[in-house]
């Protein structure tokens, strides 16, 4: 929207609430309780319509509603805390990096993703490395880090999951509803919306930009959709991840280069580039030309690049790491060797495979050579990747190779359920949040009495179980038929019953169907008359991915079995929003993806932040958060045989002799006291531990303070 479109959407606004309008532009109020309470206590039902978008709400809200909040004393000083706290928050000028002087269009860091989980109604995200950005970007502006970020504006979104009567998944477009959500255009000095050209691409391609305040922090998405491109560029931007190899490689030049060249016309000035995994790997041969244009040669601008640039790769999954043929890096990137002074087969080497040559050109072996700054995103996959890429440095012992790690953490006030929140700010100290990353204040949840603690978690059950309810009744409603099975989607769902949650990418190697391996065994725990178990599942697969189609298929076909009692549901179209009513409200977090393939986890940590222990195999972040005290663990032993048998052994054995007996064991006013001490030692262990605020500082400390004095050291250094 033009500001003029934006001032007449938002008309009707009284002028004493017209910070309300500036609130919704801001994703500020999506980890900021108070603040959604205030568009909340304008029109509950219109804020549960909307589904908690400020934005949507205040298009739809009656101005009769808003004179009366606007004459209302107890909303009006509700508003005046939240807008005089959202000021401070901004007017903060505390700086935890330096920034290079007070200029704001200098930054010490360039971030560079794919995708960003931020919030469901941008739906910019596919799974776990977008919502890790999402939360990294938030976490940074708390922390008032100098960083910029740069993205794509997917118009189309990614998918949202209709499932058929015989339970195969339509993937639809998600359009995004700009009008309806918390993004605004990049308007340059004309007035006119900023339009850039991406450099040496022939025929010339455009892009357009789109922004998010996120606190302090701007995201600046690419958008291809503009007359300036022909049908086929302006599609480029379209969709999350295109399928076609070509317009994949074109989507990642625009998103590299592109988004390299936009901050540059924006004059934003940068130090530090960090790769969020290889898809914007490009935006180093940039940073090569810029540094040759101030007069280096290619060598010296390799090593000056490399001294300031920082990498994190997300997984082991060989579909992870895009490779592209060397024809098509031909076609769109032979300016960029003919501009370096290098031959074709040097521009090639930089992306070459030592054990697969013939391969193609591999954008996580560019990206691990020209960054001198790599990790992983847990201790495991640390050491996973180290023997992944130990081909590129040959000469060196596998535990030598240069790639570290930072474990992965979540956003504290974005993923802990509000009301546990407000239990903290009781118990821990209203200032809690500010010192979430002191591990002895976490130690401060034994104060908690058991049965304040139980009764909040029974409270985000019911919620969560309400939730998928009225979801199921919805769309009963809306396309009632014989062959529709509401019992499949969580109708018959019971709060009294030990729920364990499965929800994530139904990708084949999380094995999502490893619980249905023994069936009879199954059914028997769902149906023990005394002590049952429910199992709740969600999860999209890949549009292109018909083996993960097939797994999502088998579930929900035994979720229709009336043996299993209606007690095995699946719930389709996972979201943000979903993900946190699950993450909140299951009792069992369960995870049991093959190993080594579980790069991190981040999903086990939000849900142990509020008090869900977990039930998982030894991978990912589990293998460092896991102190026998705060959950379960299984799939430690070497197997030669079938590892799905085995591991699905092991799970059953602990649901009966461990899991189930403890839960159940509540001789105190229906308190079980066992299960209550596990819940707080799964808080108090992923509360300082993995939480955002941890791995920003441990990037921070670890490589952008590292990569600074690299650019800095590079900048004194005389020219050869």
């Amino acid at each position: 929207m033009t500001e003029s479109e934006l001032q007449k959407k938002f008309a009707k606004i009284p002028s004493r609430l017209k910070g309300l309008e500036i609130l919704s532009g801001n994703l500020w109020w999506s980890w900021h309780p108070e603040a959604r309470m205030l568009f909340k206590n304008l029109d509950r039902q219109l804020w549960k319509e909307s589904r908690h978008n400020p934005v949507k709400m205040l298009g739809e809200v009656s101005a009769e509603m808003l004179e009366k909040a606007a004459v209302n004393p107890d909303y009006l000083r509700h508003y005046d805390l939240v807008m005089s706290k959202f000021r401070r928050y901004n007017e903060e000028r505390r700086c935890l990096f330096m920034s290079g002087g007070p200029n704001p269009n200098v930054k010490s860091v360039a971030y560079f993703s794919a995708e960003y989980g931020l919030h469901h109604s941008l739906p910019f995200y596919a799974g776990g490395l977008g919502f890790l950005a999402g939360d990294f970007l938030k976490e940074c502006s708390d922390l008032n880090l100098p960083l910029v970020a740069v993205g794509f504006m997917y118009p189309k979104g990614y998918v949202r999951q209709h499932i058929r009567t015989d339970g195969w998944q339509d993937s639809m477009e998600a359009p995004l509803d700009r009008d309806a959500a918390t993004i605004s255009r990049v308007y340059g000095e004309n007035g006119n919306q900023v339009v850039v050209q991406v450099p040496l691409m022939d025929p010339p391609l455009f892009l357009t930009a789109w922004q998010i305040k996120i606190g302090r922090i701007t995201l600046y998405l690419l958008d291809t959709d503009i007359e300036q491109n022909d049908p086929w560029s302006r599609g480029i931007s379209s969709h999350l991840y295109a399928g076609d190899r070509e317009q994949r490689l074109r989507q990642e030049i625009v998103l590299g280069i592109g988004g390299s060249k936009l901050l540059e016309t924006l004059g934003i000035v940068h130090f530090v580039t960090h790769l969020n995994e290889g898809h914007p790997a490009f935006a180093l041969l940039e940073r090569l030309l810029l540094r040759m244009e101030e007069g280096s040669s290619f060598e010296e601008a390799v090593k000056k690049v490399r001294q300031s640039s920082v990498f994190t790769t997300h997984t082991p999954v060989p579909a992870g790491h895009d490779v592209f043929s060397f024809e098509l890096i031909e076609k769109y990137l032979a300016p960029y060797w003919k501009a370096f002074g290098i031959t074709r087969e040097q521009f090639f080497s930089l992306g070459l495979h030592p054990e697969e040559p013939e391969a193609g050109f591999n954008m996580t072996a560019f990206a691990l050579r020209l960054c001198d700054h790599r990790n992983g995103v847990s201790r495991r996959h640390g050491e996973v990747a180290r023997r992944m890429w130990h081909c590129l440095w040959p000469e060196l012992p596998e535990d030598e190779v240069p790639i570290d790690y930072v474990t992965n953490g979540v956003h504290v006030p974005f993923w802990v359920e509000p009301k546990l929140g407000m239990l903290f700010n009781r118990y821990l100290g209203p200032n809690w949040m500010n010192e979430q990353d002191d591990p002895v204040l976490w130690e401060l949840v034994e104060d908690i009495p058991d049965e304040e603690l139980w009764r909040n978690h029974h409270w985000m059950k019911l919620k969560l179980i309400h939730f998928i309810r009225e979801k199921t009744r919805r769309r009963w409603t809306r396309e009632f038929s014989g062959n529709y099975c509401p019992i499949a989607f969580g109708a018959l769902l019971d709060p009294t019953v030990l729920t364990l949650g499965f929800a994530r990418r139904f990708a084949t190697y999380k094995r999502a169907d490893l619980l249905l391996q023994d069936i009879e065994r199954l059914k028997k725990l769902v149906n023990d008359r005394w002590h049952p178990i429910q199992v709740i599942f969600a999860g999209k697969a890949h549009p292109a991915d018909e083996p993960g189609k097939k797994i999502l298929q088998k579930i929900y076909k035994l979720c229709c079995d009336p043996e299993l009692a209606g007690r095995v549901a699946f719930v389709e179209d996972y979201d943000e929003q979903l993900g946190q009513y699950m993450v909140h409200g299951v009792d069992v977090w369960l995870n049991n993806p093959i190993p080594p393939l579980e790069a991190s986890g981040t999903s086990g940590m939000k849900a142990a932040l509020n008090g869900v222990p977990q039930l998982s195999v030894a991978d990912g972040w589990w293998l460092e958060g896991y102190n026998g005290s705060n959950g379960w663990i299984f799939g430690e032993r070497e197997i030669s045989g079938n590892r799905d048998a085995a591991d699905a052994a092991e799970l059953y054995d602990l649901l009966e002799k461990e899991i189930i007996p403890c839960y159940y064991d509540a001789p105190k006013r229906g308190i079980p006291s066992r299960w209550v001490r596990i819940m707080k030692n799964t808080i108090k262990a992923a509360g300082a531990q993995f939480t955002a605020r941890r791995m920003v500082k441990d990037y921070i400390k670890r490589y952008y303070a590292k990569a600074l004095d690299g650019h800095l050291r590079a900048r004194k250094a005389p020219e050869k």
